[in-house]
C-alpha cells in the first residue's frame, strides 16, 4: 500500500516511524510519503490560507496549493481522504475498506478547513471521503490522519504479527472487546476471574462474549441499537 499525506506540519508524522508501522515500513509492506503544502505556494510568505467569503472568524485554506499538490499525487486508483468534523464517522468498517485500497492520499486541513471547491473538484474524478473521528473539533487534520493510518495499516496483511489477534478486537462483531488480564493472579487484592484460570476453552469463550455484551451495554449502548 502507498500512502501520501499533505500537511503544513510534516514533522508531525515522524511518529509513524515507530512501533508496528515502523516495522511495516522497514519490511516494505507500506510506503508513506509526507508532503509540505507550503512547497506548492508561490508567494514570499508561503501563504496557504485567506479570509473567508461571506465574512466570519478564522481563515480558510486556499484551493490553489491543494490543486497543485493533489494533481501531482492522485492517480486513477487513488482514494482522497479529508478529515473533517463535518464528515462521516470513521469506523472499523471504514478502516477495513481503506485497507483494501492501493493508494491513499490524506489531506490535512487547518484553520476553518479547506476551500470546499477542492472536495467538489476531485469528487468528479476520484473517490473522496470526508471522515470524522468523532463529535469534537481538533486544531487540524493531523491527529485524525495518524489515527486513521494506524487503524487502517494494522489491517494490512503482514503488519500485525498474529492476525488472529484482529478477530476478537473491539468493533469486529459490533461489540467492544472483553476485559483482559495477565500475571500476577492477585493484584492489590483484586483476583483474576476464576474462569480464565480453568483451562476450559468453551467456558472462557462464553464468558468473554458475555463480558463483551455487558461492556457494550454499559459503555456503548448505541452499538446495540441497530
Amino acid at each position: 500500500m502507498k500512502i501520501d499525506i499533505v500537511t503544513i506540519f510534516p514533522a508531525f508524522f515522524d511518529v509513524l516511524d515507530v512501533s508496528l508501522i515502523g516495522k511495516a515500513l522497514d519490511k516494505n509492506l507500506v510506503e508513506i510519503s509526507v508532503h509540505d503544502l507550503r512547497d506548492a505556494t508561490t508567494d514570499p510568505h508561503r501563504s496557504v490560507d485567506d479570509t473567508p467569503y461571506g465574512g466570519g472568524a478564522g481563515m480558510v485554506m486556499s484551493p490553489e496549493p491543494w490543486g497543485v499538490v493533489l494533481d501531482r499525487l492522485l492517480t486513477t486508483d487513488s482514494v482522497l481522504v479529508v478529515p473533517s468534523p463535518a464528515g462521516r464517522l470513521f469506523t472499523q468498517a471504514q478502516a477495513k475498506e481503506l485497507a483494501q485500497a492501493g493508494h491513499l492520499v490524506f489531506a490535512c486541513g487547518r484553520y476553518e478547513g479547506i476551500d470546499q471547491r477542492v472536495i467538489e473538484h476531485y469528487s468528479q474524478s476520484h473517490t473522496v471521503l470526508e471522515l470524522s473521528l468523532g463529535d469534537y473539533v481538533l486544531n487540524g487534520g493531523e491527529v485524525a490522519v495518524v489515527a486513521m493510518v494506524e487503524a487502517t495499516l494494522r489491517l494490512v496483511p503482514g503488519v500485525i504479527g498474529n492476525p488472529e489477534s484482529l478477530i476478537e478486537e473491539s468493533h469486529e462483531e459490533g461489540l467492544v472487546e472483553y476485559p483482559s488480564y495477565t500475571k500476577p493472579r492477585t493484584w492489590r487484592g483484586i483476583e483474576v476471574p476464576e474462569v480464565l484460570l480453568s483451562g476450559h476453552h468453551e467456558q472462557i469463550r462464553q464468558w468473554r462474549h458475555e463480558q463483551s455484551v455487558a461492556r457494550t451495554q454499559r459503555m456503548r449502548p448505541d452499538l446495540l441499537s441497530d
